[in-house]
């Protein structure tokens, strides 16, 4: 009786260990570090994408969108500001930045060009290549360095089946600062990323798409001849 008693036990405790070891592995720390190093792999590869970002902090509003081509070093910027507070101090530009020139739109829909330099794609592009971040797209490389990982649901983001990670980091204004990102299921790339802190929710998409610019003659000139110095 006693020896089948302690061989039920060393059974039943085998079989925990192996439960115990695969939960480990697949929930465990470590796991969530592989998805995201997945992620940063595969945001080597894009040369285009669009960023649109909607904050809110205390009284203010801001809305902004990004179109980077690094193909073509191009840059699009829009942004628009206004407070709740003082609706008479709303603000807003439209920037389209070609290698290093900038191009702002005027308000009767010309553009001038400024005397300084504009910022080039090819800052943002650098950082992509190279796995490190960038002020576009999902930090991955830090939140792989000095996040808590947690897997969260599955859900859909403009058509795009991803799965949504809780990320803490220490940092923000709070000193704890509390993301989430949705990885997308089948590319690994991000599409959506929240920040608590800044109160902010932003949107990735038209990876490696054919992005439309509507650019002035002249920027188109810098276009070809910034082509042609490659």
């Amino acid at each position: 009786m006693d020896n089948r008693y302690w061989l039920w036990m060393m059974v039943r405790l085998a079989v925990g260990v192996v439960v115990v070891a695969w939960a480990a592995s697949y929930l465990g720390p470590g796991s969530g570090e592989k998805e995201f190093q997945k992620t940063l792999d595969a945001m080597k590869q894009v040369h285009s994408f669009r960023v649109a970002l909607t904050a809110t902090p205390g009284t203010q509003h801001n809305e902004m969108l990004w179109e980077i081509d690094c193909n073509r070093d191009l840059y699009h910027y829009q942004w628009q500001e206004s407070d709740n507070s003082r609706p008479e101090m709303a603000m807003s530009r439209d920037e389209l930045h070609v290698a290093t020139q900038e191009f702002d739109r005027q308000g009767d829909g010309s553009w001038s060009q400024p005397r300084y330099a504009g910022r080039s794609a090819k800052g943002f592009c650098g950082n992509l290549a190279q796995g490190t971040d960038s002020i576009l797209l999902p930090q991955i490389a830090t939140m792989i360095k000095r996040g808590v990982l947690q897997k969260g649901d599955k859900k859909t983001v403009n058509g795009v089946r991803c799965r949504e990670w809780l990320v803490t980091m220490k940092g923000g204004t709070s000193g704890i600062e509390h993301d989430t990102v949705c990885l997308g299921l089948q590319d690994r790339l991000p599409y959506e990323l929240t920040v608590d802190w800044a109160q902010s929710r932003s949107w990735f998409s038209d990876y490696n798409s054919s992005i439309q610019f509507d650019v002035p003659e002249a920027a188109l000139q810098a276009a070809s001849a910034s082509a042609g110095s490659n």
